[in-house]
């Protein structure tokens, strides 16, 4: 007797019929009737009593239902515990800061619920950086904006960030419309990532793609700073809306930029799966999880999920 089919045959007593709990379980009918049959036959005992509209229990059959319920739910008990007690060590977590907003915190709380036994070590770094801590393993995983498909390393679309003209309000220069386009940015002065930032790099080519010039009043590669310059009026800069996550978007004027090539890539890239542990393994699918949440529950400005 298999614990497979004790589950089989709790569905089937829960659907009272033998193809809506084939469909529930993903399974062709005729495998799941062969399942109960041999079951029975182990059994030397009919379980389930066919009728005009599917099936219900014996007098034996409900007697061993009650018995394989428990049993069922014993095995998951120590499943569970199985896994609480091998998932244990630690795990080096890389996230841009502009990521680290909106994704740090609940990540964290996650782990510390799911896998108390696993230590995490998060670093924020600028994206670039993190690939470079993948190559000298020093980090199991991060969330990048480019990957290097030479590289021995496990890449997983995740989401796609819009990105915003984001200024202090009342800020001069700032176009009048909600919605903007890069070519209405001409005279705004902008304070941006230097050229060895990957955003940098996006917003060259999305400028020389439009043919127009940036006005580039500063260049700081550090969050903070940066938007502690624009809160201050110093200038206006471009980033995906999880930049304003720390301080509330409602702290800025926040203008979405329209032109539909212009969005940032987030991967979830990590070392290849033969060099994870169990517990990064782990990690890398909480984290996949979690940021899927953060966007469906409208907590990261301007995200959709990857169609995959």
């Amino acid at each position: 007797m298999e614990l497979r089919q004790l589950r089989y045959f709790i569905k089937v007593v829960e659907h009272g019929g033998l193809g809506r709990a084939a469909a529930d379980l993903g399974m062709v009918t005729s495998a799941l009737s062969q399942q109960i049959s041999r079951l029975e036959s182990e059994l030397a005992t009919r379980l389930l009593t066919r009728t005009a509209t599917g099936v219900i229990p014996t007098d034996a059959g409900i007697a061993f239902l009650r018995q394989a319920q428990l049993a069922v739910r014993h095995a998951d008990n120590a499943i569970h515990s199985a896994h609480e007690a091998r998932l244990s060590g630690h795990v080096s977590v890389g996230l841009a800061p502009t990521t680290a907003s909106v994704l740090a915190l609940p990540l964290l709380h996650a782990m510390r619920e799911r896998y108390p036994g696993v230590r995490v070590h998060l670093v924020e770094t600028l994206s670039g950086h993190l690939g470079n801590m993948l190559n000298a393993r020093q980090l199991d995983l991060a969330v990048m904006f480019r990957a290097d498909t030479a590289r021995r390393w496990s890449v997983l679309p995740l989401l796609d960030e819009r990105l915003f003209l984001i200024a202090k309000p009342g800020f001069a220069g700032m176009p009048p419309d909600k919605e903007i386009r890069l070519r209405d940015l001409a005279g705004v002065p902008l304070v941006l990532p230097s050229n060895s930032h990957g955003l940098r790099a996006l917003l060259d080519a999305a400028f020389a793609r439009t043919h127009a010039a940036p006005e580039i009043v500063a260049e700081v590669d550090g969050l903070t700073v940066l938007m502690d310059l624009v809160q201050d009026g110093f200038g206006a800069t471009i980033q995906p809306g999880a930049a304003t996550a720390r301080l509330g978007s409602e702290a800025f004027d926040v203008r979405l930029i329209r032109d539909g090539f212009l969005h940032r890539p987030n991967l979830l890239v990590s070392l290849s799966d033969d060099e994870l542990s169990p517990a990064a393994l782990a990690t890398r699918v909480l984290l996949a999880q979690v940021a899927a949440a953060q966007v469906r529950d409208g907590r990261w400005p301007g995200a959709t999920l990857h169609e995959s």
